[in-house]
């Protein structure tokens, strides 16, 4: 972990839609196209949402996203990290990141979509406090969504 950097930077960061970008091709490889759950960058209504992207050797790797959904209750949105930097603790250090960005938003709650062909996501999410919930908001309808959500306070 000594050579990774996390960095909040815009929704226009060109790291993070290159990044962003090798998830939706990562995403696409999974699940279809009406099965994959963005985020529109250049709308004004995410102007609260915080972006982190992480840098391994100065090179974009990860990213991850904080969405809020109302004064409690923050979403985790764009949550990647390249394949070829996996199991370097790079994961977990940029879900740390955020979580701590939320609590010191004071925000009492973080949730999360992803998919049931993702075990390696699952695996941890579980690992660090997150539990199954009901699927809400635009998953409810998407049969492979698997929902989660962790107190922080």
């Amino acid at each position: 972990m000594d050579n990774v950097t996390l960095v909040q930077v815009t929704a226009d960061h060109p790291d993070l839609n290159g990044i962003i970008t090798k998830l939706d091709h990562y995403l696409l490889q999974v699940y279809p196209p009406s099965e994959i759950f963005g985020l529109d960058l250049t709308d004004s209504k995410n102007n609260k949402t915080i972006f982190i992207v992480a840098y391994f050797n100065e090179i974009a790797v990860g990213c991850g996203a904080i969405k809020p959904i109302d004064d409690e209750i923050v979403e985790l949105k764009r949550f990647f990290v390249d394949p070829e930097f996996r199991n370097r603790g790079i994961a977990t250090a940029i879900l740390n990141d955020l979580e701590n960005r939320a609590l010191a938003l004071n925000y009492s709650t973080i949730r999360l979509e992803t998919g049931e062909k993702l075990p390696e996501a699952i695996t941890l999410y579980q690992k660090h406090g997150y539990y199954p919930i009901d699927k809400y908001g635009e998953y409810v309808d998407c049969e492979s969504s698997l929902c989660y959500e962790k107190q922080l306070r």
